[in-house]
């Protein structure tokens, strides 16, 4: 039986390359337009899994994404990072001569803008997903007009790169998360990582505290992300990555951080994808 796994943008964007990466050939692949209707999709049971971009190593943190996963109680089972290229694509036979105006992602724009200076009859347009750029300029024959999208997209829908790596930082990674509805996929004792959430109360010293029994236990803290809750003006939920060593330690670690905090909850335990 196929896996199906939804994805935010189409065919030829970086999540798309993330599914060619971890999964194996069998599978379907879900374009959906937002990541909450790919949420939608693994809740109603139409997929399996997700693909989410959760954070940059340029832009950050993507909060509303973490955000989905801990409001939709899902799981975190795995994570992948993708070295992020930026290439320039238009029709065959169209030189960087012919281009009049780029069309991309805000965040593909903003991250490829010192390359551009050097062109300055071209004209930058947000869109809102790279690889439907590629697309629309192949189905809709479209001269004059280039795309900043992935290699992939490229060969799928038959683009020329006009120029590759035209990011301004050449070292460009974007961690992607794999989530399901619930963790099943990986052994307990095996994993190595995990991604907890919190809240505190607003008592002096108690993220330092907390932070003290990570580091007892031997837990090594890769993240650590504030998150405002909503309903409670001024105070904030904690997005934390921890990696191990030892189960146990990590065991002992969140019995001790269950009684110390409000809320605490265990979004995910998968296997780091760093070693």
């Amino acid at each position: 039986m196929k896996k199906s796994i939804a994805i935010q943008g189409i065919k030829g964007s970086f999540h798309h390359e993330v599914v060619q990466h971890y999964f194996n050939r069998d599978i379907e692949v879900v374009e959906c337009l937002t990541f909450d209707s790919a949420v939608d999709s693994l809740l109603q049971g139409s997929t399996d899994t997700i693909v989410m971009a959760l954070e940059n190593s340029i832009a950050g943190s993507i909060i509303p994404n973490y955000a989905l996963i801990d409001n939709h109680q899902l799981k975190i089972v795995g994570e992948y990072y993708l070295d992020i290229q930026h290439n320039l694509m238009a029709l065959p036979e169209q030189s960087i001569e012919d281009i009049v105006e780029v069309h991309s992602h805000p965040m593909a724009l903003l991250q490829c803008k010192v390359f551009f200076k050097g062109f300055p009859h071209i004209k930058l347009v947000e869109a809102k997903d790279t690889a439907d750029v590629a697309k629309q300029i192949t189905e809709q024959k479209k001269n004059g007009i280039a795309a900043i999208a992935s290699k992939n997209a490229a060969k799928l829908y038959g683009l020329n790169v006009l120029a590759e790596s035209i990011q301004t930082i050449k070292h460009n990674e974007t961690r992607f998360a794999i989530v399901k509805r619930e963790n099943i996929e990986v052994e307990r004792k095996t994993s190595n990582k995990a991604s907890l959430k919190f809240e505190l109360d607003h008592k002096r010293g108690s993220l330092a505290t907390i932070l003290n029994v990570m580091s007892d236990c031997k837990l090594n803290l890769t993240k650590i992300q504030s998150l405002p809750k909503i309903e409670t003006p001024w105070k904030y939920a904690f997005f934390v990555d921890v990696t191990f060593e030892d189960y146990k330690d990590y065991e002992k670690a969140t019995s001790i951080m269950q009684l110390m905090a409000e809320n605490f909850k265990v979004l995910g335990e998968y296997k780091n994808a760093r070693l």
